[in-house]
């Protein structure tokens, strides 16, 4: 019996990973003739990072990552607002990482082709559909080289096709496009001096007017620079979304620069790191509707493709690993396929859905607006601005997504790998 996945991203891979190390046969499709290490930087979250040293990968994590060590919100002028530790620092017992996403990608990538064999992940193979019959499931698969069609059979089929996924949009037909908030993104990673600490994610200004997020990902070398995450938020005009989200689509220097075009604070050169970039990224902040059910016998979906959310709160890689590990443990454990797919959902829907959620009424912009509404020109001390009830409304504002209860108790989705003889034979799925 064989699990076909539908997308090679992170949580595609990272569900691969925890099936193979369960003894179940995996199969990863994905469209794309080649995967590169594409995009910019990403954190995960320690529950995250807990579930990949699980699945062995804590030595590579550590060389390729960066743990962050605190998280801060400041005004415009760089006067600092309210913050906290993270990660280690502030007691867990896994690290949170900032990293590149392709390199976190590629990691995965290679790792999924050392364990299960090279020809375990097929590119440039587009799903088309899917048929859950009585008596097994095929999905109908496309050689995007040739356009020829064939299909294969699999003991259950998860999309982790992200956005746009082509297994969510036949679960859910007629959804139409992502939502859009109005909010325009521009992300870049620039070389930089390091600042503050080195391994601080800083956050200046609020959405409504701009906002400017940075924090590094790599090490400080000898000269003290280091690679900096970037990105710039501008509440822009609302509306119906006229455009197909796409996150490598490039963007243009003369667009973003003006918002920050005086944001030198002293500590941060943010105009500096703006046009120093090699590459910029622009991307309308969207989202969708959170789904009433994710799973129908056979088939799932996970990550982006069961839950796009706005990125607030380092939540959107870490999710859909999150989601992988569910979905192995469930599935590996269950009496059928659907029955797994069933308890996976049960365990993870209500509770990404309440992060989505969430996502769109961050409590952060809302408290920064208020900061910069009652002192546009800075302050010299916080408790001037804001009273003690509103600085911990914006602490509670991120309890709420990034945070875990029990998150120092061992891993509770680390399958126990099945005897060989092929798993749910003698309970097929209805």
């Amino acid at each position: 019996m064989r699990v076909l996945i539908v997308g090679a991203g992170i949580g595609g891979l990272a569900t691969a990973l925890s099936l193979h190390a369960a003894g179940v046969d995996v199969e990863v499709v994905d469209s794309v003739r080649e995967l590169r290490p594409l995009g910019v930087g990403i954190n995960l979250l320690p529950h995250a990072t807990r579930e990949l040293i699980e699945l062995g990968l804590g030595d590579a994590l550590a060389e390729t990552g960066l743990p962050v060590e605190s998280f801060a919100h400041f005004d415009r002028h760089g006067n600092r607002v309210w913050g906290e530790p993270r990660g280690l620092t502030l007691g867990y017992r896994w690290p949170q990482y900032s990293i590149h996403r392709g390199e976190l990608q590629m990691l995965l990538l290679a790792t999924v082709r050392e364990r299960l064999g090279h020809d375990a992940v097929r590119t440039g193979t587009a799903f088309v559909r899917f048929t859950d019959g009585p008596d097994q499931l095929t999905a109908t698969l496309r050689d995007q080289a040739t356009g020829e069609e064939f299909v294969e059979t699999a003991a259950a089929l998860v999309g982790a096709d992200g956005l746009y996924s082509a297994v969510r949009a036949q679960l859910h037909p007629g959804e139409g496009l992502p939502l859009w908030n109005g909010v325009r993104l521009w992300r870049g990673v620039t070389e930089a001096d390091a600042f503050l600490d080195g391994h601080t994610m800083a956050i200046l200004g609020t959405r409504f007017l701009a906002k400017f997020v940075v924090y590094p990902i790599s090490r400080p070398d000898e000269r003290a620079r280091a690679s900096l995450n970037w990105l710039g938020e501008v509440q822009s005009a609302t509306g119906p979304l006229t455009e197909m989200p796409d996150w490598n689509r490039a963007g243009r220097l003369e667009d973003v620069l003006p918002h920050f075009a005086d944001w030198n604070v002293g500590w941060l050169d943010v105009p500096g790191l703006i046009s120093g970039a090699e590459e910029i990224l622009e991307y309308p902040m969207v989202d969708r509707d959170p789904l009433p059910f994710w799973s129908r016998g056979r088939v799932t979906v996970l990550g982006d493709a069961a839950h796009p959310m706005y990125p607030v709160g380092s939540n959107g890689g870490s999710q859909a690993i999150l989601d992988a590990r569910a979905l192995a443990y469930e599935l590996t454990r269950a009496d059928s396929p659907a029955a797994g797919l069933a308890a996976y959902e049960a365990v993870r829907r209500t509770t990404v859905n309440a992060i989505v959620l969430a996502n769109r009424t961050n409590r952060g912009d809302t408290i920064m607006e208020t900061v910069a509404r009652r002192a546009p020109d800075g302050f010299d001390r916080v408790d001037e601005v804001l009273s003690e009830q509103e600085l911990a409304t914006l602490a509670d504002g991120y309890l709420s997504i990034s945070h875990t209860d029990g998150l120092n108790l061992p891993s509770p989705w680390t399958p126990v790998p099945r005897e060989s003889g092929g798993m749910w034979e003698t309970h097929p799925s209805p």
